[in-house]
């Protein structure tokens, strides 16, 4: 089982890094949107360009706050950390809902995560000493 926590943390990390990669890609579009549309000269761009700021702010943070756990949530289980598995469960099952790929990464997570033998896994490392 320690194959499946160690391919589930490197899932983990995968998409919580495509989620930041994301976010940053976002913040450059909508900058750039924005000062686009303040160098028009329309009159009208000084209202527009403060919303578009915002909304491209909103959507970078909302990315941000989707990849960040995830990240961290993969670095603990690779470091066999039982707070991760905890955190793994609860993401995995928020991943239910997102269709397809979040569908296959949650039911493998919960698959992987609540198995008995990835519960003594993460138990017997309780005991080691930090």
């Amino acid at each position: 089982m320690l194959t499946h926590v160690k391919v589930m943390a490197t899932l983990f990390i995968a998409f919580g890094a495509l989620f930041v990669v994301g976010a940053f890609a976002v913040m450059l579009i909508f900058g750039a949107g924005a000062a686009s549309v303040g160098l028009s000269g329309d009159p009208d761009a000084e209202f527009a360009m403060p919303i578009i700021g915002l909304a491209g702010t909103g959507l970078a943070i909302f990315l941000l706050l989707l990849g960040v756990p995830g990240i961290i949530t993969g670095i603990g289980l690779l470091k066999l950390q039982p707070w991760a598995r905890i955190l793994g469960i609860v993401l995995c099952a928020i991943n239910l809902i997102n269709v397809p790929f979040g569908t296959l990464m949650g039911a493998y997570g919960l698959w992987v995560l609540l198995n008995n033998e990835t519960e003594r896994l993460f138990a017997s490392r309780r005991d080691v000493p930090l």
